[in-house]
């Protein structure tokens, strides 16, 4: 276990943390939005205000972790970006995406977005204790509020001034779906971090409303897995099982368990995520690594970067729980293990790849692009090295 730690912090401090303070613009401000496969810079490519927010929660939970004044520096880098470019001052909210210089781009507004800034803002005033971050993480969750929902959940995207719009960004596999599991379990994790940092009981009562959903609409409990899209009803679109998303929402609910603190809700919410926790590894753990998803029943085996990343804390998340678990342990040194040798890019200046086929190439995907960011893994690397790294000084005790 200590070595396993050892080797994630490593990975954090010598490869993640300079790989992205490498894309700092110290022109316009922000980070670089795009390195393709064979690591060229696009320093003209539009800047997703989603991968910015992920920055600035990469770059506070970083700073809060390792104390180094650089990484205060890096999130008020993207924070300052988020306010002066990213927020649309006229019809309130977050862009899609602005140009590399810093006008709107695609001024879509959707729920996820919102919703990740919030996180990300309640991560930096976590770090620094800026006001003014909270201020604006607690303006952008009465908008969610506001304007992306209806009385049975959470709405998906609008036009620039909140008209309805089709959810083409976060609908795939051939469905247009008006509500997602992938949205609400976003939002959740946002107001997570919103109620820990601000206490305010609004955000609590959401927090259990949107438990509510998962437990009763989004889980199902013949299959022991939950549902990815529906229609505005929750009713369900299509016959897949996201293996990554699974395994991301057991561990981000028992963290909104922890912090709700909330007895009946841990006595609804915890068996649903120890049977996730369990069904993935029994059904998705193979060759040393998780599979990406299975659609009717067909289980798609490429390895994505952010699938083997939320493994991880998914799987230490699970042995936590239970420590007589040893099994999952041993699993997310595995997929750490299969990290190392299939995703970490060996290449100078790189990260990791975006994924690896069945039989463990990597797949040419850009490296760097507004999905592709240090969310999933520089968290990764954290929340191990906070978890286990208390479960070392205990064991050494």
């Amino acid at each position: 276990m200590e070595s396993f730690v050892q080797e994630i912090r490593q990975h954090l401090e010598t490869r993640l943390i300079p790989f992205w303070e490498g894309l700092k613009d110290e022109e316009y401000g922000g980070y670089y939005g795009y390195v393709d496969y064979d690591l060229h810079t696009d320093k003209k490519y539009e800047k997703g205000c989603i991968l910015n927010s992920r920055i600035l929660r990469f770059f506070s939970q970083a700073y809060m972790l390792l104390k180094k004044e650089n990484l205060k520096e890096d999130a008020r880098h993207a924070y300052l970006f988020l306010r002066e470019h990213c927020l649309d001052r006229e019809y309130g909210g977050v862009f899609w995406s602005v140009t590399y210089d810093g006008r709107a781009a695609d001024d879509t507004k959707h729920t996820y977005n919102q919703a990740f800034a919030v996180y990300a803002l309640s991560a930096y005033y976590d770090a620094v204790k800026d006001e003014e971050a909270l201020e604006l993480a607690v303006e952008l969750k009465c908008l969610i509020e506001e304007r992306c929902t209806d009385p049975l959940g959470y709405l998906e995207a609008f036009t620039r001034d909140f008209k309805p719009a089709d959810d083409e960004k976060l609908s795939e596999n051939g469905v247009m779906a008006e509500k997602t599991m992938n949205t609400l379990l976003h939002v959740f994790e946002a107001y997570t971090e919103l109620y820990r940092v601000s206490r305010d009981e609004s955000v609590a009562v959401r927090l259990r409303f949107m438990m509510d959903i998962m437990a009763d609409k989004i889980y199902n409990r013949a299959l022991g897995r939950q549902e990815v899209f529906f229609d505005r009803e929750w009713n369900s679109l299509i016959d897949l099982y996201s293996y990554g998303h699974d395994i991301e929402t057991a561990w981000l609910a028992d963290r909104g368990l922890e912090v709700l603190g909330d007895q009946e809700y841990d006595r609804k919410m915890s068996p649903i995520t120890k049977e996730i926790t369990e069904n993935i590894y029994k059904r998705a753990f193979y060759n040393g690594a998780l599979m990406n998803e299975a659609e009717n029943k067909v289980s798609d085996r490429t390895r994505v970067w952010w699938v083997q990343a939320e493994g991880i804390v998914g799987f230490v998340n699970g042995y936590q729980k239970n420590h007589k678990d040893e099994v999952y342990l041993e699993a997310a040194e595995k997929l750490w293990e299969y990290i190392t040798r299939h995703l970490i890019d060996p290449r100078e200046g790189s990260e990791w790849f975006w994924s690896a086929d069945e039989e463990d190439r990597p797949i040419h995907k850009p490296i760097v692009e507004p999905w592709k960011c240090p969310y999933h893994n520089g968290r990764m690397c954290v929340e191990v090295i906070r978890r286990l790294a208390c479960e070392s000084r205990r064991a050494k005790a």
